[in-house]
């Protein structure tokens, strides 16, 4: 199947833990190029890879490379959607999964690796989540050239024809939904509420 070539950048964002890899993985079956460098593993936490890109860590300061990843997908994280320029076209997934299970998720992740987390309690890192979720909602929707598709992660877990029909027609359509369906494991949804 031949995707369409896309006039803007796809971008896949959420917080830490919300399924954006999954999102990256689906893209990629489906026919989207991924920009990434691949420095970052697999592991047991995310056995299928993150899919992320190095620079974009460094949004604040460098910029140089966004409007050269149009027709291709990136993630990036929910804090830094707000360093994006204002004038390269956008299509933003973005990622929504219950914040109990993203804390949970986090936290096992955390564990896992031996980090210690930031010692705020689960009750009150879901507050700040959802007043940093509902500043860059406020912020993304006063851009005119971005498009942003919230996408329901327990919902796409549960039954992804129908969100990923709901995705492809989003980004102009062409993708191979089959391949984007396949790519979703519902084995690999853990830390539920």
């Amino acid at each position: 199947m031949t995707v369409p070539e896309r006039d803007f950048v796809t971008v896949v964002s959420g917080l830490p833990r919300s399924g954006t890899s999954l999102a990256m993985q689906m893209l990629a079956a489906g026919g989207i190029e991924p920009l990434t460098d691949r420095a970052r593993t697999p592991d047991d936490d995310n056995p299928r890879g993150y899919l992320e890109y190095e620079p974009v860590k460094r949004l604040k300061t460098d910029r140089a490379w966004f409007a050269g990843a149009k027709d291709r997908s990136v993630k990036i994280i929910h804090a830094l959607l707000t360093e994006l320029p204002d004038d390269v076209p956008c299509r933003v997934l973005f990622m929504r999964r219950d914040l109990g299970e993203v804390v949970r998720s986090q936290r096992v992740m955390l564990e896992r690796s031996g980090r210690p987390g930031g010692g705020l309690t689960p009750e009150r890192l879901v507050a700040v989540y959802e007043a940093q979720l509902a500043g860059v909602a406020r912020w993304l929707a006063e851009r005119p050239a971005f498009r942003v598709l919230d996408v329901p992660y327990a919902d796409l877990v549960r039954a992804p024809e129908p969100v990923v029909a709901t995705i492809d027609a989003f980004l102009g359509g062409g993708l191979d939904t089959g391949a984007m369906a396949r790519a979703v494991d519902p084995d690999l949804y853990r830390n539920r509420g």
